[in-house]
Parts: C-alpha cells; sequence; structure tokens
C-alpha cells in the first residue's frame, strides 16, 4: 500500500502538469489498488483530497476521461464515498461526458453516476440538477433496437443508473414517467428478451413505476402485457416467474391492463402453473400457487376482463375455476371462492350459476371447513353466496333453499367464529331484502331464523342493524302472521324502543324502527305490546329532530299511534 501513497502524490502533480503517459500509469496504479482492496484504496484517496482534482480529467478533451469514471464508478461503490463525490463537483462533468459517442467513456460514466445515486439523496439531487436523466433516456431510446453484446452491457448500464437514479423516490419517478421512460422500456423488454441481465433490470425498473398511479395509463397505451406473457411463458426458475409476478400485480390494477393481460393469454398460463403445483408441497410451488390463483382472482375484478372470462358460463376458465373449489387444496378453495365473488357482480351471471347448482358446491366447501374452522375460506364462500344474493330471481331460490336456509341459521349461532356468524346473518337478511319474497320468508320463519334477525338489530354495526330492520319491515309488511310468535318472543318490541330511546342510534335507524313500528300495528298482540310501552313519548320527542326524514316519519308514527290507541 506504500506504493499506493507515491502514486497519489505523483497523481497530484501529474494531474496538474498533465503529463499523458505518467497520468495514465498513476491511474492503472490506482484501479488495479482498487480491485485488490477497493475500501481501503478509497479511504487513501478521499484522505488524499484527490478527488477535487478529477473533476478537471472529467473534461471532453481528456484522454484519460473513461479510466477516471471508472474510478469513480469504483469508489463510489462504497456510501462513504457517495457524498464526496458530489462535493468534489464531479457529477456536473460525469454528466457533460454522457454526451460523448464513445461506448467505453459512456460505459464508465453510466456506471459512475449510477454508483453515486445508488441510495444517496445527495447524489440523485445533484444528477437531477445536472439533468442526466434525460439525456440517459435519450441514449436508451436511439440505442435501444442494437443487439450487439457491448451496446446491451451499455443499455443494461444506463437502466441501472436511472433505476438508482429514482428507487423509492415518488418525484424522480414521476419525472422520468413524464420524459416517457415507460415505452422506451417497454419496447427495450421486446427487443432484448433473450439477454438475462437487461431483462432483469426491465422488471425492476417496471416493479417500482408501476406502484406509481400516473404510470398506469402509460403502461396501458404499450403492449406491456403481451411482452410480459411472452415472457413469463418462457421462464422456467421460479426466481424469474416471481420477478415478473411482482409487475404483474400492481399493473393488473388497472382495468384497462386487466383486459390486455387476458387477452394476451396471461390466464391459461396461470391455470397451467395451478394444475403443475395443485399437489406439491415444496415451498416454492406453494408460494408460485398462491400468487397465480391471487392474480386470477385479480384479473376478475375487472367487469370487462371477468365478462370475458365467463363467457355466458360455457367459458373453459370459468368452468376450470369452478373445479377450485371442490378441490383440496385451501387456497385454491379460497380462490374459487373469491373467484365466484367476482362473477357474480353481474346478475346475468348469477341466476346462470345458481341455475347450475352453485349453491351446492359453496354449501359443500362451507361443510367441510365448519369443522377445522380456516375462517377465511368461510368468509370467502358466504361473500360469494351474498353476491349470488343481489338479483332478485337468485335471491328467491337461494331463499327457498330449505338446506341452505337451515345451514345459515346453524352458522348465526357460531358463537366461536364471529366473522361467519355476522356473514351469515348478513346472507339470511338480503335473502329477504332482494327476493320481496313471502315463499322465502316463509322458509326463513320456518328455519328458526327470525331471532336471528331481531339479535342483528342489534349489532354495534350500524350497516348491519340497518340491514336487519329492513329485513323485519318486509316481513312485517309480507307475512306478519307467520312471523308474529318469533318476532313476540324475540322481544322485537322492547328491542325498537330501546333503540328510539337510546341518543346514540344512528338517524337511519331512529327512522327504519319507527317504520317497522308502523308495520306491526297489524297484529293485535304486538300492537299491545306497543301501547303497553310508552311509545308516543319517545317518538314525539323525534319530531324535533334534526334529521328531516327522522322528524316526518316521527310525525307519521305519532300519527299511527294515536289513531290506533
Amino acid at each position: 500500500m506504500d506504493s499506493l501513497s507515491d502514486t497519489l502524490k505523483k497523481l497530484k502533480i501529474t494531474a496538474v502538469d498533465r503529463t499523458e503517459d505518467s497520468l495514465e500509469g498513476c491511474l492503472d496504479c490506482l484501479l488495479q489498488a482498487l480491485a485488490q482492496n477497493n475500501t481501503e484504496t478509497s479511504e487513501k484517496i478521499q484522505a488524499s483530497g484527490i478527488l477535487q482534482l478529477f473533476a478537471s480529467l472529467l473534461t471532453p478533451q481528456s484522454s484519460c476521461k473513461a479510466k477516471v469514471a471508472n474510478i469513480i464508478a469504483e469508489v463510489a461503490k462504497n456510501e462513504f464515498m457517495r457524498i464526496p463525490c458530489v462535493d468534489a463537483g464531479l457529477i456536473s462533468p460525469l454528466v457533460q461526458l454522457l454526451n460523448s459517442k464513445d461506448q467505453e467513456v459512456l460505459l464508465q460514466t453510466g456506471r459512475a453516476l449510477g454508483n453515486i445515486c445508488y441510495d444517496s439523496h445527495e447524489g440523485r439531487s445533484a444528477v437531477d440538477q445536472a439533468g442526466g436523466a434525460q439525456i440517459v433516456i435519450d441514449h436508451l431510446r436511439s440505442l435501444c433496437s442494437l443487439t450487439d453484446p457491448a451496446n446491451e452491457k451499455l443499455l443494461t448500464v444506463f437502466c441501472g443508473m436511472l433505476m438508482n437514479y429514482s428507487n423509492e423516490n415518488d418525484s424522480l419517478q414521476a419525472q422520468l414517467i413524464n420524459m416517457g421512460v415507460i415505452p422506451t422500456l417497454v419496447k427495450l423488454l421486446g427487443i432484448h428478451c433473450q439477454n438475462a441481465a437487461l431483462t432483469e433490470m426491465c422488471l425492476v425498473a417496471f416493479g417500482n413505476l408501476a406502484e406509481l398511479e400516473s404510470s398506469k395509463e402509460q403502461f396501458a397505451s404499450t403492449n406491456i402485457a403481451e411482452e410480459l406473457v411472452k415472457l413469463f411463458k418462457k421462464q422456467i426458475e421460479h426466481d424469474k416467474r416471481e420477478m415478473i409476478f411482482e409487475v404483474l400485480a400492481p399493473l393488473a390494477e388497472n382495468d384497462a391492463i386487466k383486459l390486455q393481460l387476458v387477452e394476451a393469454g396471461l390466464v391459461e398460463c396461470l391455470l397451467e402453473i395451478v394444475q403443475q403445483k395443485v399437489d406439491s408441497d415444496k415451498e416454492d410451488d406453494i408460494t408460485e400457487l398462491k400468487t397465480g390463483s391471487d392474480l386470477m382472482v385479480l384479473l376478475l375484478l375487472g367487469d370487462e376482463s371477468m365478462q370475458k372470462l365467463f363467457e355466458g358460463g360455457k367459458g373453459s376458465v370459468f368452468q376450470r375455476v369452478l373445479s377450485w373449489i371442490p378441490s383440496n387444496n385451501h387456497q385454491l378453495q379460497l380462490a374459487g371462492a373469491l373467484a365466484i365473488a367476482n362473477f357474480a357482480r353481474n346478475d346475468g351471471n348469477c341466476i346462470h350459476m345458481v341455475d347450475n347448482g352453485i349453491v351446492e358446491k359453496l354449501m359443500d366447501l362451507l361443510d367441510r371447513h365448519v369443522e377445522d374452522g380456516n375462517v377465511t375460506v368461510q368468509h370467502a364462500a358466504l361473500s360469494a353466496l351474498r353476491n349470488l344474493a343481489i338479483p332478485a330471481e337468485a335471491a328467491e331460490q337461494l331463499g327457498k333453499n330449505v338446506k341452505l336456509v337451515e345451514r345459515l341459521v346453524e352458522w348465526c349461532e357460531a358463537k366461536d367464529h364471529a366473522g361467519v356468524m355476522g356473514e351469515s346473518n348478513r346472507l339470511l337478511s338480503a335473502l329477504i331484502r332482494h327476493s320481496k319474497s313471502k315463499d322465502v320468508i316463509k322458509t326463513i320463519v320456518q328455519s328458526g331464523g327470525i331471532k336471528h334477525l331481531v339479535t342483528m338489530a342489534t349489532s354495534e354495526h350500524v350497516i348491519m342493524q340497518n340491514e336487519a330492520l329492513v329485513a323485519l319491515a318486509l316481513i312485517a309488511a309480507l307475512e306478519l302472521g307467520t312471523a308474529e310468535k318469533d318476532l313476540e318472543s324475540a322481544k322485537l318490541v322492547q328491542i325498537l324502543h330501546r333503540l328510539l330511546a337510546d341518543e346514540r342510534s344512528a338517524p337511519e335507524i331512529k327512522y327504519n324502527s319507527m317504520v317497522l313500528i308502523c308495520a306491526l300495528m297489524g297484529s293485535e298482540s304486538l300492537h299491545k305490546e306497543v301501547q303497553d310501552l310508552a311509545f308516543l313519548d319517545v317518538v314525539s320527542k323525534l319530531r324535533s329532530h334534526e334529521n328531516k326524514s327522522v322528524a316526518q316519519q316521527a310525525s307519521l308514527t305519532e300519527q299511527r299511534l294515536t289513531v290506533e290507541s
């Protein structure tokens, strides 16, 4: 290392005198020393104060500019050297060198700037101020279609530099997006898909940029979907596929891109993965099965992509997803149930699925998990049933299915599984609210569901209270005689009195409770209960309620109570 001190001293003199030969020799010595022990050599370079002299050796006229840039790239691998490089004024001359025509100069300059930017706020700001990003993007554009190895190496370095420049920095990522980096990178990926290093750089860049909302529209106007699917089909290694998944997931949040991915054949790839991995217990395979099936469910969140895959219920994709529900793999059962919930966002689909026996499949799935208590799968299956029950025709079919209603009533008592209990209650209420059918109400009364709806009206969630009250009002309007006994024994009238008297009840709860009181007056025994509790006092107070609808309903209810008393 003593010769290093001599070299540094000599370099100080020759850098000023510009004695070309000895200058080259000194720089070679430094590169050698850095190759042997980068950290120690970098410390000595910093201590010698020579960094300040490098700026003068980076001029376009200098014959050793590539070597100096190489030395800067090497020292900037150390975190402690990045700010000193910025302070020594090296960024501006390096950015100037990006205008060079010499490939070696461009390569070393790109490396130097990329390393200085790595995890360094100061480095990034300096490159930003010197306008480095735009020049690099212009290079990527003009060199994009050359596939010789030297050029691919340069493109890889430039992509890496932009990555280091913008990584985890939203405003710099937005700047690159505004400069049009996305279409350029997509084009690069298409042309250089044989080059592993460059492909990987593009994927990491996409992964970073895709997190930004503003990038999605730009991505949607390129053929990124096609390129990624093409690349995905070629990958055998788990790690490479994971990298592509990490780009696909944020992109697939955009509906236009969902459709493009479906059209590019991503779904077929995902189904194939599921088929290959379903019986494996290797950790990588389990991860891939989960990622693949999750992505499949995400693609179904877009209305157009979902309809395209449903194909009127005849689609092979829909059929395959259907086969996941009775499978023995929990991850697939979960994805299958979530997928059905997504297919059920359209009335026609719901009716088709209900006609074709989906309810039985979901009930079997629920039965399998009530024992082992896999709550996530149960939740998903119940949400799917709730989505299926939205169109009136489907709600009526579900609500007249005695086996289903009896099961739901059972699960309404699953105290150990609050989530399942809540979902089952909401589904019972939905069957009544959406079908508005006397037959459905009769089935629910016969299966002992009334008491659960009354309990649901006291839930701490306003949305659930409301759903219960609306369902109970429909029962009172359509089938009061059938339900009368159950409503009495569930102490509905006392509960309504409590909801109306409670200051904390939400306006819609007060409103719907009064609507229900009026509906109950048609039953002699319930009418008597209403008279026995001093309802008039509570209701007349609500006439001056700040909410207009509540106040109006209070006046109507008061008249009704007075006339009937």
